[in-house]
């Protein structure tokens, strides 16, 4: 029975042994399939040498300075590792991965550290990885945690480490691991937390960002500034012990305080949004949308931010400070260099945020009287004189009958709806005249208009009729402000640009600006005009605006009061404003000359603050008389001395005969000249 009972366990045993070594003999076949199959399904890691990661593309003022970051799921910005702040790889290397210079691929230390750490905290975490498993994982692999994405994040390490330098999977990882709030990679992180590039960083800087590694969303010092602070010092206290920098250091770093504003995480910066906006809008028009948020340009812009900052300054100003007393809610500007094209400044409107609609360059409004430069730039090449005299009288035209004209007669009147009787072609622009302005369109011809308006850079449809000299067809400020340019610049009209070049993320310039000008005008006719517009200042409907250097200008205001402008210039820079209701509601009347003059003369003053006065080029072939005002003649010994004015003329069309209106008994039957004045408020 002893014996039977022997044999029957002998029996056992050798099945129980057999079951086993089938057990581990199966476990190992399993594992083998399971490499196998890893191994096979394996991704070639030479391709991460081809391998582009999606990268944002950063918008640039021209003095270099970041205005916004472009990007869809992943802000990205790679750099190579000499752009990289020693302080910051000796950082990552020591919380990350201490052992990178030694080890293989794998860290076999770090390994069983972690696992003996699993062991006793019974999870299963991520402890071991090397960097270059991370890199592994992040190009190669999902996050998902199992055993065959482990095995296979092992075995890409092993054959990573095989193909590249150690300096070259530093540098894939530090471009390509996530550091929180959709930054990836070092570059855009450091802009990120610190607004400036990765090879600025200090020691306590550098620690922060390598600290946020393991957590960033949760560590971030934008979201707790508590725990940010912690894990940097728990990366200082791993450098100390690890003999890389002394207790002193870790002290000095630690006690360095930080900034983190909000702004930082916007994509557009603090200044510029309706500029930027018009950028990308270019920018998609030229390559796409897709590649627009994911290749990674740098966009070198025309913005100069200290006008920009002006810009935005005196349009938030006047609208909170002024804008409930005259009845107006938005405001746009935008400043041109004339002689390059550049847009140097630009304002869409009250809050991009609010309203990202751009006033600038996307709303056509009525630019009343501030058309009537493009007459009289006609009018001059005509041979019209400063001095020629215009009767500013009742008018009345024939015009089609409809609902809302039923008599089919139209009979135009000035902005106090007063006639000021014979006016000189100068005073009449000064005083923003109208029934001058139609007579003079009527005289030098609508079409004969149009195209000059067409030549000066004006794109929109233009009515072919007399009431276009009050500026009845919509514009919008970029192209009037543009075509203003043209006067400062001497004849020669420049496209607008806001783009000076774009690089890809290599460096390779893609587009470069070329100046695009044409000759529009005669130099002395922009002289002429040039002169002609500086009165507007000095004594005229924007003598609220006038500078302590050469400027000229034109101010406009539409029919009910819905729109006022304002376009000056200097030598260096043309601006146009303007004010009114999105909804065209009515503003108060004197907006024209009481808000615009005021607004544009603000923003002047600081942008071209250090721009040296400069001159403009004096008129030729005019000159200088004496005339009667009521006959446009030289004066006799009959005319009053009230009615008498020195006045320029084209020297070959100077009148000769003398004034045949006034005689022995003729009395003073017109205003004088000196009682003519700008209606507005008083101040």
């Amino acid at each position: 029975m002893k014996k039977a009972g022997k044999k029957v366990a002998q029996f056992l045993s050798e099945d129980v042994n057999r079951a086993l070594v089938l057990f581990f003999i199966l476990i190992i076949v399993i594992f083998c399939g399971i490499t196998l199959s890893v191994l096979i399904s394996l991704p070639d890691v030479e391709t991460i040498k081809a391998y582009t990661p999606p990268q944002t593309t950063t918008i640039y003022a021209i003095d270099g300075k970041e205005l916004a970051r472009l990007h869809q799921e992943e802000n990205r910005i790679t750099v190579p590792l000499s752009k990289i702040s020693p302080y910051l790889i000796m950082c990552v290397i020591t919380n990350e991965d201490e052992r990178f210079y030694q080890h293989r691929g794998v860290d076999i230390v770090g390994i069983g550290r972690a696992a003996f750490s699993d062991i006793l905290t019974l999870s299963f975490s991520e402890g071991g990885s090397t960097i270059t498993q991370q890199l592994a994982r992040n190009i190669f692999l999902t996050h998902k945690k199992n055993v065959v994405r482990k095995l296979a994040e092992i075995l890409l390490a092993l054959d990573i480490e095989k193909k590249y330098t150690k300096q070259e999977i530093l540098e894939m990882y530090l471009n390509q691991i996530y550091w929180g709030h959709n930054a990836y990679g070092i570059e855009a992180a450091s802009k990120l937390y610190f607004g400036k590039s990765a090879a600025e960083l200090d020691l306590a800087e550098s620690a922060l960002l390598a600290g946020l590694l393991g957590s960033p969303e949760y560590s971030s010092p934008y979201r707790n500034p508590q725990r940010a602070k912690k894990v940097q010092k728990m990366v200082l206290k791993k450098l100390v012990a690890q003999h890389r920098i002394s207790r002193i250091q870790a002290e000095t770093a630690q006690r360095e305080e930080f900034e983190f504003p909000k702004e930082r995480l916007k994509r557009f910066g603090k200044i510029g949004a309706y500029f930027i906006s018009y950028v990308v809008q270019d920018l998609i028009s030229r390559y796409g949308e897709e590649s627009v948020y994911k290749d990674g340009y740098k966009v070198y812009t025309t913005l100069d931010a200290r006008m920009q900052t002006a810009a935005e300054e005196a349009v938030e100003k006047f609208i909170n400070e002024e804008g409930q007393k005259y009845l107006f809610s938005q405001s746009a500007l935008v400043a041109i260099d004339p002689r390059t094209g550049y847009i140097k400044a630009m304002v869409g409107g009250e809050n991009f945020n609010e309203s990202m609609f751009n006033r600038a360059v996307q709303a056509k409004r009525q630019p009343g009287s501030a058309f009537k430069p493009f007459v009289y730039t006609v009018a001059m090449e005509q041979g019209v004189s400063p001095g020629t005299i215009l009767k500013d009288e009742k008018l009345s035209f024939n015009v089609p009958i409809t609902p809302q004209n039923p008599t089919g007669k139209w009979e135009p009147k000035n902005f106090n709806s007063k006639f000021n009787g014979p006016v000189t072609v100068r005073k009449a622009l000064e005083m923003s005249f109208n029934i001058p302005s139609i007579k003079l369109m009527e005289k030098v011809g609508v079409m004969n208009v149009i195209k000059k308006a067409r030549d000066m850079g004006i794109q929109s449809p233009l009515e072919p009729s007399y009431a276009l000299a009050l500026g009845v067809s919509e514009l919008t400020l970029i192209e009037i402000t543009s075509a203003y340019g043209t006067f400062a610049n001497n004849g020669l009209w420049v496209k607008p640009s806001a783009i000076i070049k774009i690089e890809d993320q290599k460096g390779h310039i893609i587009y470069e600006n070329k100046i695009e000008e044409k000759k529009v005008l005669d130099e002395n006719i922009a002289a002429v005009m040039v002169d002609l517009m500086k009165g507007v200042l000095l004594r005229g409907t924007g003598i609220r605006g006038r500078l302590e250097r050469e400027a000229a200008a034109k101010s406009g205001t539409t029919e009910y009061f819905r729109d006022a402008w304002f376009i000056g210039y200097v030598p260096q820079l043309v601006a146009g404003v303007w004010v009114g209701n999105d909804n065209n509601k009515s503003m108060k009347g004197v907006a024209e000359v009481s808000v615009c003059p005021r607004l544009w003369k603000m923003f002047m003053q600081t942008a071209i603050a250090n721009e040296p006065p400069q001159a403009f080029p004096k008129p030729k072939g005019l000159v200088k008389m004496r005339i009667c005002l009521d006959s446009g003649l030289p004066p006799n010994e009959f005319c009053p001395p009230k009615r008498v004015i020195e006045e320029y003329f084209w020297s070959k069309n100077r009148p000769t005969r003398k004034c045949d209106f006034h005689k022995s008994d003729t009395l003073e039957q017109a205003i004088p000249i000196e009682q003519i004045e700008i209606e507005e408020e008083k101040p």
